[in-house]
């Protein structure tokens, strides 16, 4: 086998499957990093890096937290069977080398049987392609006669009928793999229950239910542990629900990524199926970036190379001929073009045998959901130690005898209080405690960034974006910059030639063949229907032409069609015996074609001005050759600059003619040639015009109202993009259009690093950029600071999209390998739809930050209040039953009903997020300070005063009592209610904007508000509440509407600029740098 050394992948050592970029990473931030939980960027973190924080976090369902997280055992093991599976396949083609090479005259190995009405056995097949086996190949008669027997044509392909396909899949198999069943809705009941403190409260639960039912008997007994167990329950059945949900929205997501899309020849014309579709007998077209979607052998290529490392584990670029014509599914195109004949599919390929394998996804964590882990521990810690604390204060003042009945007496007396009355008494205070720390321990948090991620993955599949990196999707709201190609982005990717400049002249009609002498029209027909990857299908029923390929090569191919050309009749006058595939790096691509009579002509097409450049000749309108001189030149150059600056596409057609004594013959030395580019006879220059995307201006105008910079970075002539950017709103006016705003990608390539970065901070337009300009644009970025996203649809794009902290690929015209390297897929290829994932980059991050601000508030709440009482009564007003609820209203409800706000144009009217940013920010701790501190006030006074200010004095103390905490709980959910809405809005007056948008919200709200009515007034018995008169209820209602009026007045509060975090890490930094001064002082008078 040959290796290939031109390829893309070979020049920068960029390789897929190890997710080498072939540029160095910059981690040392993430590694000097004192916390382990800050991480920038989990897509290039270390399995090291990533276990140091699963280690520091405080965890309570370590199978719930981590669910979503990359699991790094499975990572490893999946790693391990790719080994041996791609080990075994390299031993049995070792073994049959071996064998081949042993026997000096081998005899024909007996076939299999025909499958069905084919007339080759599948077994053969298999060994075929596993073994490599190029004998077996010859014996079955070659790639035609494998053709025959498959019944397809090697080029129009199977007859494509749904008959015929299914007697194809019930013959050979279909080209899927079996996937390990997903988790089904009790397992993620299983994984609820696995709650350390569930697990605690339920064992409360049963022993108090043992010891009710015993002292009181089954009918009153059973109350006290049968609501603590119920509410478990609950929570548990709601988490789990709401787990499932998630688990099915990522599922069809993981479908979607995997269903990918390719051409085949089917009944003589190119059609577009999904690779599950694919069937053995197919024709499939490849072109560099393609993934190879099944087994096979080649039938026709033109410098075909394919990188096998998904497979053999090398990164190795091999060529294909047809003395290595099999072709492994899995592997990608690196460069050249051709067809395969499909052998194999699914599971007998080694490729299906891998996914069967290692199908189940491993999950990824986000860097928010990291720092969401670091915060959900520090809090938990806190929650821990006050837990801790009021446990050893109730138990202190339980048996020291302070704490009290409702009658007075105290509920401990040595010697006196039963063994079972006491046993119940601690369990009663432990339950407490535990349940502080259910609600203290704020394990759904790291979870919300799942759902959240999950909520807008799905909404964003319909805004036209697929996302294949989770982190991508909140990395996208810090984006500083996005790095956009023109070609189908800024631009609609519908092209048509609407000029040509051809005979010396400009031709008055583009597609009036007449206008054209008979020699320059038969050579420029040549030349387009055999320099091209697209092709032409005539229905023989008639009907209009069907055009394939990229868009540039359709809109020349339908100008061909209009000059007269019959595509099929042409590319029979004369055949392929060599070519050059288009290169975005030497933008021009050739053939060399031999003619009937023997001559071969070599084909270039490509970029006008470079083009333009090698040729010493042109055809006049006499048809005759005559040489180009400085008069003609200048022309040409002056025609494609009015082109170019008319935002056309300029597009060159340029020939050479040789004897065919000239060209090599040994197919070695054929493969080795390099065809002749220069004194080239110029043909025709074409003016393609591709309209401008409509919506595109205001979208970037949108994007420099978000502080975010639009740059175009092209492959096309300076004039063209420059033309399209001021269409676009990238370039404000002609005076922008000057360096270093408007630069050369070989301009920008010379710079010296320093200056590079310099210079690219300022650059708008790149015109005649090559793949690596683009890469040096990246990196030249990232090391000024800025987050930056970037489009790409082809393979040398890669290295960029990977470089790039958020890589966008385009769905249309992307190649698999640019989809594989980025982390979104833009399905529609438009720049509008870029600027949608913006907002929802922008909408995780303030989700995220509504929660915390919600869950916070409860948080602070709850446990002060529960922790005063504790100290000054020795009970506690929100038993064990209502933090549950509580519990289940802040986590799990609180969650679906904030972290999944739709995105805002207000969100737009922001500077990005930055990627240090505090998850907190000041306004948050302004927003949670003045509720936590209102709550805390108002149901503190209620707990102590409440029995007179509530006018209970007539009611029997126990009966005040139980009215009393029920007030303080109906009240303290009431603010929970009210300040839901507070914090849809955390910085805006107007809380209830866009409310009517979000269903979810008022669900959950109006929810939360039925459950609490019926725990109230039905639920008595298991939360230890008791009926309200409309009195009371209004008084709840009334404390919970205050936060609203209280919010208000809040936001007039000016914050400082600087994040409190910061401000008292600066105070503490300032102290430690004073005490050491200090201790110098002190050390230098002593000495």
């Amino acid at each position: 086998m040959e290796e290939f050394k031109g390829s893309p992948y070979r020049r920068r050592g960029f390789d897929l499957e190890g997710g080498d970029s072939g540029v160095p990473v910059d981690t040392s931030d993430d590694e000097v990093s004192g916390s382990p939980f800050d991480i920038r960027s989990t897509k290039i973190a270390s399995t090291e890096r990533l276990m140091r924080w699963r280690q520091a976090a405080l965890v309570l369902n370590a199978s719930r937290r981590f669910r979503y997280t990359l699991d790094l055992k499975k990572e490893e093991s999946k790693k391990e069977i790719v080994r041996k599976i791609r080990t075994h396949a390299q031993v049995i083609r070792a073994a049959y080398l071996f064998k081949e090479a042993g026997e000096k005259v081998k005899a024909p190995r007996e076939t299999s049987a025909p499958t069905g009405e084919y007339g080759v056995g599948q077994e053969d097949l298999i060994s075929m392609s596993t073994e490599h086996d190029l004998s077996l190949l010859q014996q079955l008669g070659g790639v035609p006669r494998l053709c025959e027997k498959l019944k397809t044509d090697p080029e129009k392909g199977i007859p494509g009928n749904d008959e015929d396909v299914l007697r194809r899949r019930n013959a050979f198999g279909s080209n899927t793999y079996p996937r390990k069943k997903a988790r089904s809705f009790w397992r993620f009941l299983w994984e609820a229950w696995q709650d350390l403190t569930l697990i605690i409260l339920i064992i409360a639960a049963a022993a108090s239910l043992a010891l009710g039912i015993k002292s009181e008997g089954i009918e009153q007994g059973w109350y006290d542990g049968g609501s603590i167990a119920f509410a478990v329950i609950l929570v548990i059945v709601v988490t789990a629900v709401s787990d499932y949900k998630q688990s099915l929205q990522f599922q069809s997501l993981n479908e979607e990524k995997r269903n990918i899309h390719m051409e085949v020849c089917r009944g003589g014309r190119r059609i577009e199926i999904s690779i599950f579709d694919i069937v053995v007998g197919d024709i499939l077209p490849l072109k560099i970036g393609d993934q190879v979607p099944a087994d096979g052998v080649l039938v026709t290529g033109h410098s075909l190379a394919i990188d096998e490392s998904s497979m053999t584990g090398e990164s190795k670029i091999v060529h294909k001929t047809p003395k290595t014509p099999f072709l492994m599914s899995g592997c990608k195109v690196a460069d050249g073009y051709g067809t395969m004949l499909v052998t194999n599919v699914g599971i007998n390929t080694e490729w299906g045998l891998l996914m069967a394998s290692i199908s189940e996804d491993t999950g990824e964590e986000t860097p928010l959901q990291v720092r969401l882990n670091g915060l959900a521990t520090f809090i938990g810690v806190v929650g821990l130690s006050v837990a801790a604390l009021v446990l050893i204060v109730l138990l202190a003042r339980y048996f020291t005898g302070h704490t009290k009945n409702a009658d007075g007496t105290p509920q401990f007396q040595a010697h006196k209080t039963s063994i079972s009355n006491t046993i119940d008494g601690v369990i009663k205070i432990v339950t407490i405690a535990v349940t502080i720390v259910v609600v203290a321990v704020p394990e759904g948090l790291p979870l919300a960034v799942t759902l959240t991620l999950a909520y807008s993955m799905r909404k964003m599949m319909r805004d036209k974006a697929l996302v294949r990196r989770l982190s991508a999707c909140e990395t996208m709201g810090s984006a500083t910059t996005i790095c956009s190609d023109k070609t189908g982005t800024l631009t609609l990717n519908q092209m048509t030639v609407v000029e040509v400049y051809a005979n010396g002249k400009k031709v008055g009609s583009p597609n009036d063949v007449s206008l054209f002498s008979p020699t320059l029209s038969s050579l420029l027909i040549e030349g387009v229907a055999q320099n091209t990857t697209g092709s032409v299908f005539v229905p023989e029923a008639g009907g209009e032409v069907e055009v394939s390929g990229s868009p540039t090569e359709k809109a020349i191919l339908y100008w061909g069609v209009k000059l007269g050309m019959k595509y099929d009749a042409e590319r029979s006058k004369s055949s392929i015996i060599h070519a050059f595939p288009f290169n975005s790096e030497k933008k021009r691509g050739g053939v060399a074609v031999k003619t009937a009579d023997m001559k071969v002509h070599i084909h270039w097409k490509g970029a006008a001005e470079i083009i333009l450049a090698l040729c010493t000749q042109y055809i006049d309108e006499n048809g005759a050759v005559v040489p180009l001189d400085e008069f003609k030149m200048g022309f040409f150059r002056n025609s494609i600059k009015e082109m170019a600056e008319r935002s056309l596409r300029c597009v060159a057609i340029a020939y050479q003619s040789l004897e065919s004594v000239n060209v090599p013959t040994d197919e070695e030395q054929l493969e080795g040639w390099v065809l002749p580019e220069n004194e080239l006879i110029l043909l025709a220059i074409v003016g393609i015009k591709d309209p401008c995307r409509p919506g595109v201006k205001d979208a970037v105008q949108l994007c420099m109202l978000a502080g975010v910079k639009v740059r175009m970075v092209t492959g096309d002539n300076l004039q063209t993009a420059k033309a399209i950017a001021l269409e676009c709103g990238i370039l404000a006016s002609d005076a922008d259009a000057s360096e270093p705003n408007l630069i050369e990608g070989k301009t920008f390539r010379a710079l010296s690093e320093e200056r590079r970065q310099e210079v690219a901070e300022k650059i708008s337009v790149m015109g005649r950029s090559s793949p690596n300009d683009k890469l040096l644009l990246v990196k030249a970025l990232k090391k000024k600071g800025h987050v930056v996203a970037v489009t790409g649809d082809g393979t040398n794009d890669a290295p960029a999209l990977h470089e790039a902290d958020i890589g966008l690929s385009m769905g249309i015209e992307g190649t698999e390998v640019a989809k594989e390297s980025s982390d979104i897929i833009i399905l529609d290829d438009n720049f509008t739809s870029v600027v949608k994932v913006v907002r929802w980059g922008r909408s995780v991050y303030a989700n995220i930050q509504k929660f915390i601000q919600f869950q916070l508030t409860v948080n602070v709440a709850a446990l002060v209040i529960n922790v005063v009482a504790a100290f000054c009564t020795g009970d506690v007003p929100l038993n064990a039953v209502q933090l549950l609820w509580v519990n289940l209203i802040m986590d799990t409800l609180g969650a679906l009903a904030l972290a999944t706000e739709p995105p805002t144009d207000y969100l737009m009217q922001r500077p990005p997020v930055g990627r240090r940013e505090p998850l907190i920010t000041n306004i948050m701790w302004r927003n949670l300070l003045i509720q936590a501190v209102y709550q805390v006030t108002v149901l503190l006074i209620l707990n102590f005063r409440g029995q007179s200010i509530l006018h209970l004095q007539h009611e029997s103390s126990d009966r005040a009592n139980k009215i009393k905490n029920t007030v303080v709980f109906n009240a303290f959910v009431f603010c929970q209610i009210f300040n839901e809405f507070n914090a849809r809005k955390p910085d805006q007056i107007n809380i209830f904007d866009g409310v009517i948008q979000n269903p979810l919200f008022i669900g959950i709200v109006g929810l939360t508000l039925v459950m609490q009515i019926v725990i109230v007034e039905f639920l008595g018995k298991f939360t230890s509440t008791v009926k309200l008169n409309w009195k009371l209820w209004v008084v709840c209602v009334v404390i919970g509407f205050v936060s609203w009026p209280l919010a208000i007045i809040g936001k007039y509060i000016p914050v400082p600029q600087t994040p409190l975090s910061k401000f008292i890490k600066c105070k503490f930094i300032r102290r430690r740098k004073a005490q050491g001064e200090e201790t110098e002082e002190v050390t230098s008078s002593r000495q």
